[in-house]
């Protein structure tokens, strides 16, 4: 009878936690411990190329940064809760260099032929609160690490994640090439004095032919962010709340940069800083063939913005980044202040082919909206009120 207990016994005991291979198959399942990120590397190891892994559900503790640039012909399925804990002086001292900026991230990903799917499921919580704090406002605070970051990455496929109080950017996508992300749920939000400031829902670099499909995101900066050296982009269905919404840039900052080929539609900006716009520095290169379509926003500072001297609003006419060829179809709101439009082409490199159509902006609190241009194409389509200082701020705090 007793070894009829004990065999019975022995049988409930559960698989251990941890990592466990079957074949091409790594499961991961919550360790208890204070570190599972060691569990996740040796299922990337054993399994990244040629196989599949699963992180179970469950609540994942990482502690340290997690790197794997080799993937290939791999499923990734996280159905988990993974918690990047909030030890500010191990990130800020090992987090991974992505160059631009001189930022970082925690988790890099590059391959050939990898999906992350989380089912709807997957939740990555950064303890942001502890950054935002510590941060106090601050911008770019070294060694903050960027959530997720594809690095050299290829024909990658991303679904069903969930983001709640990201360290610093949600997203980056460098280097990198045919990448799709649908499905994605983000947000930064601040319970304290602080705010989440540069808490940015996406950006690219370097990459080209990236799909981005039904995002909601609400974060401290911009939402949907191209920056230099990207082309072919296309999103669609994105609703951004307390963001900058839809942005071309920032690029051409001490480099010959340009952004070619990118379509955002159907677009929803709530209590947002801007809708749809671009931000370049004063230096070299282009911004070319961009369509910003069927908008909708309440509540924008500046809806259609576009500045040649992003940050420091000086030196704005030396700038030879060259800006064409754009287009606003079906842009509907309100603006918070009295302008609807703040456009400063550089006199250097003046902006051509800008169009405009069924545009129709109305300030929040009645009156006529002001449209102001400077140094660009006179059949845009656009009727211009007045003309637009050089250095206009992005942010008013009032009316024009």
């Amino acid at each position: 009878m007793l070894l009829t207990w004990s065999l019975i016994t022995l049988l409930a005991v559960p698989a251990l936690a941890g990592m466990n291979k079957t074949g091409t198959l790594c499961t991961v399942t919550p360790s208890g411990s204070k570190d599972d990120s060691g569990f996740i590397m040796d299922a990337f190891k054993q399994c990244g190329q040629n196989g599949q892994i699963e992180i179970t559900e469950g609540d994942f503790t990482i502690a340290k940064v997690m790197d794997v640039l080799n993937l290939k012909n791999c499923d990734i399925s996280i159905r988990g809760k993974l918690t990047w804990n909030d030890d500010i002086n191990y990130w800020t001292k090992n987090s991974i260099g992505v160059t631009y900026a001189q930022r970082s991230t925690a988790f890099r990903l590059g391959g050939d032929t990898f999906s992350i799917r989380g089912h709807g499921q997957a939740l990555f919580f950064g303890n942001g609160q502890k950054w935002y704090d510590v941060n106090k406002n601050g911008s770019n605070m070294a060694g903050r690490p960027i959530s997720l970051t594809l690095w050299k990455a290829k024909n990658v496929f991303i679904d069903g994640i969930t983001w709640r109080q990201p360290q610093f950017w949600h997203t980056f996508v460098a280097y990198s090439e045919n990448v799709t992300m649908t499905n994605l749920d983000m947000n930064a939000t601040s319970t304290s004095q602080w705010n989440t400031v540069n808490t940015d829902g996406f950006d690219s670099w370097n990459s080209k032919d990236i799909t981005i499909k039904n995002w909601v995101v609400k974060c401290g900066d911009d939402c949907i962010s191209i920056k230099g050296n990207s082309s072919n982009i296309y999103v669609k269905n994105v609703t951004c709340y307390e963001s900058g919404a839809a942005c071309i840039g920032s690029l051409g900052n001490n480099a010959i940069e340009y952004v070619d080929n990118v379509l955002f539609e159907d677009f929803t900006a709530i209590h947002s800083s801007n809708a749809a716009w671009i931000k370049t520095y004063p230096g070299q290169g282009h911004v070319r063939n961009v369509t910003f379509r069927n908008f909708y926003f309440q509540d924008v500072n500046q809806p259609i913005y576009i500045s040649p001297c992003i940050y420091s609003y000086s030196n704005c006419d030396a700038s030879r980044l060259k800006i064409s060829d754009i287009t606003w179809e079906n842009v509907t709101g309100t603006s918070r202040y009295n302008v609807a439009a703040g456009i400063y082409c550089s006199k250097g490199a003046p902006c051509t082919g800008l169009k405009f159509k069924d545009i129709n902006i109305k300030p929040k609190n009645g009156g006529t909206a002001k449209v102001l241009c400077s140094n660009m194409n006179s059949d845009s389509g656009l009727s211009c009120t007045g003309t637009c200082p050089s250095g206009w701020k992005q942010q008013l705090s009032g009316n024009a």
